[in-house]
């Protein structure tokens, strides 16, 4: 692994390398409360076959976490990764997991020159989990913890007793054998950074999706504009069965705006897919992008 401090949009943003330059270059994009070293496990399965990318996002690790949280905009997540990939060289695959997917799926939607290939792992296209969060059903349950996280003083709250709340959010209904003494001393570094956890939570409280309370629909959802929301590129939808924040609903009507989609769905294996079996998880990328 290589690591380096690039600028982007004028901004610091670290970032870690697998493989040889000249492969084909596959940006990696982590999730909440991840960061790019999340990727460490997945990434030397790949690194034969690709030159993976992965920076800590915005707000994460060792980039740049300005504070306030208008400047966690989908769009400026956007736009920190559109940079990243005009000094790599476009168009990439780009891969995304948990939170790492929106910024992917906003990558493929509004800048689809950039994007070859996309690639999620138990992460969301916005319109689809919109629907599920909304309908007040199972999705909407199980993502009650977002109002929890919204809330001014989560990250105090998450941060007391060194990190024990976290720790338990991190795992919750979740398996956890992957997360070894070693790892969680890893993930306590980058979450004890300097007012970091508030910058993470931050892409949270900026998102402007909408969840119902459990068996209270909400009906008044603006129309959504389809033409500007699709995925026209090849893309691959890997999914932990198990996951239970992120429930199989939540991609219900997917190829609507993704008509080339190729789904594969992994049992015994959850939310954390990419650290539980990731030999499983390079083989199903390095397959699927030999066929298309």
């Amino acid at each position: 692994m290589r690591t380096e401090t690039l600028a982007l949009n004028g901004r610091p943003f670290f970032v870690r390398r697998w493989g040889a330059p000249a492969l084909p270059p596959l940006l990696m994009l982590h999730g909440f409360p991840e960061y790019g070293g999340a990727w460490a496990d997945l990434a030397p399965y790949l690194a034969e076959r690709f030159h993976c990318i992965a920076p800590d996002q915005r707000g994460y690790g060792q980039s740049w976490a300005p504070d306030g949280v208008e400047n966690y905009t989908t769009s400026q997540l956007v736009s920190d990764m559109a940079a990243l990939i005009g000094q790599i060289g476009a168009p990439v695959i780009v891969m995304g997991h948990d939170w790492g997917a929106a910024v992917a799926y906003g990558l493929a939607m509004s800048k689809p020159d950039l994007v070859a290939r996309l690639i999620i792992a138990n992460g969301v296209h916005p319109v689809p989990f919109q629907r599920a969060m909304v309908a007040g059903g199972p999705q909407s349950e199980a993502s009650q913890y977002i109002n929890y996280l919204r809330r001014d003083d989560s990250h105090d709250a998450l941060a007391a007793n060194d990190f024990a709340k976290m720790k338990d959010l991190f795992m919750a209904g979740m398996d956890s054998n992957w997360l070894t003494e070693d790892r969680k001393r890893e993930y306590l570094t980058e979450w004890a950074r300097p007012g970091r956890l508030k910058t993470m939570i931050h892409w949270y409280r900026a998102s402007p999706l909408r969840i119902a309370a459990p068996g209270q629909p909400l009906t008044d959802l603006p129309d959504l504009p389809v033409k500007r929301l699709m995925v026209r590129c090849p893309h691959l939808l890997i999914w932990g069965e198990r996951d239970t924040a992120l429930l199989p609903v939540s991609t219900q009507g997917l190829e609507d705006f993704a008509p080339d989609l190729t789904r594969i769905t992994l049992p015994g294996l959850d939310h954390w897919l990419i650290h539980q079996d990731p030999q499983v998880v390079a083989r199903v990328i390095r397959d699927w992008t030999n066929r298309t």
